[in-house]
Order: structure tokens, then sequence, then C-alpha cells
């Protein structure tokens, strides 16, 4: 429970900070009957369709290199992705889901899984999902975008 139980005095970016990280730890209470976060589950997700370069995932993720990398780590440990060098381009490491990932993946998005995790916690989940979807795509262009 909040210190105050009154929210309305909260400024807008603790309570944004504050539901986006108990939203994170419900999401991740889910996903640990697999042995997975929401990094792991977004990197799975990613390679559903093909294979990718760590440098691909980290920039599809919007994270740093070195933290794709221990995501990737993770994932291996658990036997959910195999690394391997490219035959065309030795510099490079192709990542793949196995088929234990593949299963995690299926398993643990089965359905509306984030749905009844989250969506009872709000009373227009599409609104907020439309919401979000804008905010994060705006913050990304800022972040990101090439300096002018």
């Amino acid at each position: 429970m909040p210190q105050s139980s009154d929210l309305s005095g909260w400024a807008t970016g603790r309570l944004l900070s504050t539901a986006a990280r108990l939203a994170e730890h419900a999401w991740d209470s889910h996903l640990a009957q697999w042995d997975l976060n929401h990094a792991s589950f977004a990197v799975l997700h990613l390679l559903s369709t093909a294979p990718r370069s760590q440098r691909e995932l980290a920039q599809a993720m919007q994270v740093e290199d070195q933290t794709m990398s221990r995501v990737l780590e993770r994932l291996e440990r658990q036997g959910h992705v195999a690394r391997e060098r490219s035959t065309t381009d030795r510099r490079r490491v192709e990542v793949s889901a196995t088929g234990s990932g593949r299963t995690a993946l299926a398993e643990a998005g089965a359905g509306d899984a984030a749905e009844r995790v989250l969506g009872e916690a709000v009373e227009d989940l599409p609104r907020l999902r439309a919401e979000l979807a804008t905010l994060v795509g705006r913050l990304s262009a800022r972040r990101w975008s090439p300096p002018s």
C-alpha cells in the first residue's frame, strides 16, 4: 500500500514509475512459472519469427548491447535460446529460440494472459493500451532518433 492513500497529490512521474514497477512485478510473477521475466519474454517474442543478432535484439528492445547480453545469457542457461556465429559474417552472433523457448513463449502468453494479469486493475484497458502505445512511440522517437 502506498505511503499516502491519496494518490491524487502524487506527481505524474511518480505515478507513472510506480504503476510501471507494480505492473512489471505482477507480469513477472506470472512469467516466473516458465522461469521468464518481462525482458526475456519480450526477447522470445522477437525471436518467434526469425533469428536475430544480439545488436538487432538490443535495438528492438531499446536497450544497450550489454543489457541484452545479460538477458541472452540467462535465456541460454535456461535452454530457451541458442547463439551461434553467423556462417557469412564471423563477427555476427545469431540468436534463435529453441523448442523450449517457443513452448515457454506460447504457454506464458497464451490467450489474454497479460489482460488477465493486469486488466482488472483498470476500467478501460483498450484505452489504456492506446495511450501507452502513443506514449511509447513518441518517447522512443525522441530518445532514439538521430541528432539533427
